[in-house]
C-alpha cells in the first residue's frame, strides 16, 4: 500500500508539472501566431464542447476543495491532541489525512485534463487568459510542487517527526494550499469582474486584474464553503465506516470521526450565507446588471432551489444531532424541546423556499391577478427570506448548544443567572431580527439591502456572546454519565450521506449561477462568446449536467473509500491462511461428527 500511495504521488506531482508547463509552453506560440492561423473554438464530436469543460471544471473543483479542507481540521484536531496529550485526536486526525492521497492525484489528473482541454477546445479565451496572468504561472507551479512535497512529508511523517516539526508541515501545507486556491481564484473572478484592463482588453495593472471585484469575496466564501464540503464528506467517511465496522470500539471511533466532520460541516455553513451577502453586495457594486440577472432575472428560481437544498441542509444536520442525543446520558430533559425547534425550522424552510413570482398558467395568472400570489407574494421579497436564514442559523446553533449541554450540570453559583442572560441574549436578538425584517417593507430597496447587515452582526453576537457565557457557566460542571459512542441508530449515518450529496450538488448548482451570470461572454465585457454554444442552459439541463457530475464524483469518491480503507486490512497471505485454517477446522469437525453418528 505504501508502495502503490508513493507511485501516486509521484505521478501526480508529475502530471500537475507537465499541466502547468503546458499552458507555457502551448500557448506561447500561439501569442507569437497570427489570429487567423488558429480557430476560436474546436468541437467534439457527439457532445458539447462546453458540457465536457463543464463536468471536467466542476469535478476539479470538488477534489480541489476536498484536499484544501481536509488538512485545516486535521492540523486543528491534530493540535488539540498534541496540547491534551489525547492520542484519540491524533488518530482522529490521521484517519482524515488517510483520505488525502488518493484525492490529490485525482485532483491533480483533473486539472491536467481541464488545462488541455482549454488548450485544444478554447484556444483563443486560454491565449488571453495566459497573456494577462502570464507571470502569475510561475509562482503556481512552485506552489504546487511544494504542495505535493508537503502533502506527502505530513501524511507518510505520521509519528516519524516529533510533533512540532509534524504541526509545521501542516501548517505550511495549509498556507500553501490556500496560496494556490488564491491564484486560481484570480483567473476565475476576473472573467466576471475584469479589472486591470482597457476598453480593448490589454493589461495595465496585473494585481488590479487579480484582486478584481470578486476576487477576496470569493476567497473568503471558498474557504469557509470548502471547509463545509470537507467536514462534509469527511463525516460520510464516518459513517461509512461506521456501517461496515465489525466491532463495538470501531463503531465508537467511525461515530465519533462522523459526528466531528458533521460538526464541521455545519460550523462552517453557519457563516457561509454571510460570505454569499458579501459577494453578492460586490457583484452589484462592480455591476447592476450583473446582480439583477443573478437575483431578479435569469437565475431568479435557481436561487429558490438553493433554498430548497440548503433548507434541507439545516434539517438533516439538526436530525442527526437529535438522534445523537440518544447517545447521551440526561438528554431526555432536552427533547421536549426539539418538537420546538422542529416547528421553527419547518416554518423557516417554508419562508425562504417561497418563490416571489410563480411559473402559473394564464387562467391561474387572471384568478391571483398577476404574477405574484396575493398572500404568498409578502413571504417571497428578500426582507423575510432574510429573516427566515438568520431564524435558522440561531436555531440550529440552539440544538448545537443542547447537544453541548446535554449530560452536564453546571455547578457555578451564578447557573440561574447565566441563563436568564443567555435566553435575554436569544429572545432580544430574534426580536431584533424579526423587528428588521418587517421594517423592510416600508423603506426603498437600497434601504431594504442594507438592513441585512444588522441582521447578521445581531445572529454573530448572539452566537459568539451565549458561546463565551456557556464555556463559563459549564466550566467545572458535574456530568451525568459519559457519551456512549457508537449507540447510535444507523438512521443517522444515513443523514450524514444525505449531508454529504446534499452539498456537493449545491456546489455545482452555485457553479453553474456563477459561471452563467455572464451569459454570452467568456470574460464579460471584453471577450464575447461568439461558439454555438454561446446561450445559457436552462435550469433543467443544468440540473441535469449537474446531477451527472455529483454521480461520477461520488464513484471516485467511492474509489476514494475503497483505497484509503486498505491499509486497515490484513496482508493477503494472512487472511488466506486464516481462511484456509476456518475451512481446515470446519472440515475436521464435519467429519468428526460423520463419524460419531456412524459409530452410534
Amino acid at each position: 500500500m505504501t508502495c502503490f500511495c508513493r507511485t501516486k504521488a509521484v505521478r501526480a506531482l508529475l502530471v500537475g508539472l507537465v499541466a502547468s508547463a503546458a499552458v507555457v509552453l502551448l500557448c506561447e506560440p500561439a501569442l507569437a501566431a497570427p489570429q487567423e492561423a488558429d480557430p476560436d473554438y474546436r468541437a467534439l464530436p457527439f457532445i458539447s464542447s462546453r458540457v465536457v469543460m463543464w463536468i471536467i471544471a466542476e469535478l476539479h473543483l470538488m477534489f480541489a476543495a476536498f484536499v484544501l479542507a481536509v488538512p485545516m481540521f486535521a492540523l486543528v484536531l491534530e493540535f488539540i491532541g498534541y496540547k491534551t496529550g489525547d492520542k484519540r485526536f491524533d488518530q482522529l486526525a490521521y484517519d482524515f489525512t488517510k483520505l488525502l492521497s488518493v484525492s490529490f492525484s485525482f485532483t491533480a489528473t483533473l486539472g491536467a485534463l481541464l488545462t488541455f482541454g482549454l488548450i485544444v477546445l478554447y484556444p483563443a479565451l486560454t491565449k488571453y487568459l495566459v497573456k494577462v496572468f502570464s507571470w502569475t504561472f510561475l509562482p503556481y507551479v512552485l506552489l504546487f510542487f511544494f504542495e505535493a512535497v508537503f502533502l506527502y512529508a505530513y501524511y507518510y511523517g505520521w509519528g516519524k517527526f516529533s510533533p512540532r516539526v509534524h504541526l509545521f508541515l501542516g501548517l505550511m501545507l495549509n498556507i500553501v494550499g490556500t496560496a494556490i486556491m488564491f491564484i486560481a481564484n484570480a483567473w476565475l473572478t476576473f472573467m466576471n469582474t475584469p479589472s486591470g484592463v482597457d476598453e480593448l482588453g490589454n493589461l495595465t495593472s496585473l494585481w488590479d486584474a487579480i484582486n478584481n471585484y470578486i476576487w477576496m469575496p470569493i476567497n473568503i466564501h471558498r474557504l469557509i464553503a470548502n471547509m463545509a464540503f470537507g467536514g462534509a464528506i469527511g463525516a460520510a467517511y464516518g459513517a461509512y465506516k461506521f456501517l461496515g465496522a465489525r466491532t463495538m470500539e470501531e463503531k465508537a471511533h467511525y461515530d465519533w470521526m462522523g459526528y466531528t466532520g458533521n460538526f464541521i460541516a455545519i460550523c462552517a455553513l453557519l457563516p457561509l450565507p454571510f460570505a454569499g451577502y458579501w459577494l453578492g453586495v460586490e457583484i452589484y457594486a462592480y455591476d447592476q446588471s450583473l446582480g439583477i440577472t443573478l437575483m431578479g432575472g435569469t437565475f431568479s428560481w435557481l436561487f429558490i432551489i438553493q433554498a430548497v437544498l440548503i433548507g434541507n441542509l439545516f434539517l438533516a444536520a439538526n436530525y442527526y444531532l437529535w438522534l445523537s442525543m440518544s447517545r447521551i446520558a440526561g438528554a431526555e430533559r432536552y427533547r421536549r424541546f426539539i418538537k420546538y425547534l422542529l416547528g421553527v425550522i419547518t416554518l423557516c424552510f417554508i419562508v425562504w423556499a417561497t418563490p416571489h413570482s410563480l411559473v402559473a398558467t394564464v387562467e391561474e395568472a387572471r384568478a391571483m391577478g398577476g404574477s405574484h400570489h396575493p398572500i404568498l407574494n409578502v413571504l417571497g421579497v428578500m426582507s423575510a427570506k432574510n429573516t427566515a436564514v438568520n431564524l435558522l442559523i440561531l436555531t440550529t446553533y440552539v440544538s448545537f448548544l443542547l447537544y453541548r449541554r446535554a449530560n452536564k450540570d453546571a455547578t457555578v453559583s451564578w447557573a440561574r443567572t447565566g441563563n436568564l442572560v443567555q435566553f435575554g441574549i436569544f429572545a432580544v436578538v430574534v426580536i431584533f431580527v424579526v423587528f428588521l425584517g418587517v421594517y423592510g417593507y416600508f423603506v426603498d430597496a437600497q434601504t431594504r439591502i442594507g438592513l441585512s447587515q444588522p441582521q447578521v452582526f445581531s445572529v454573530l453576537f448572539a452566537m459568539v456572546a451565549v458561546t463565551v457565557i456557556d464555556l463559563f457557566l459549564f466550566r467545572g460542571a458535574r456530568k451525568r454519565g459519559e457519551i456512549d459512542w457508537g449507540r447510535i441508530p444507523a438512521r443517522a449515518q444515513y443523514a450524514l450521506f444525505f449531508l454529504a450529496i446534499t452539498f456537493a450538488w449545491l456546489m455545482g448548482l452555485m457553479g453553474y449561477v456563477r459561471a452563467g451570470m455572464r451569459q454570452h461572454w467568456h470574460v464579460y465585457g471584453v471577450i464575447r462568446d461568439t461558439s454555438v454554444d454561446a446561450f445559457t442552459p436552462t435550469l433543467g439541463f443544468a440540473g441535469l449536467v449537474v446531477s451527472i457530475t455529483v454521480i461520477i464524483f461520488f464513484l471516485f469518491i467511492a474509489v476514494v473509500f475503497f483505497l484509503s480503507g486498505l491499509s486497515s486490512r490484513k496482508d493477503w497471505a494472512e487472511r488466506t491462511k486464516g481462511t484456509r485454517r476456518w475451512f481446515r477446522r470446519a472440515k475436521q469437525e464435519q467429519s468428526d461428527s460423520t463419524l460419531s453418528v456412524e459409530a452410534s
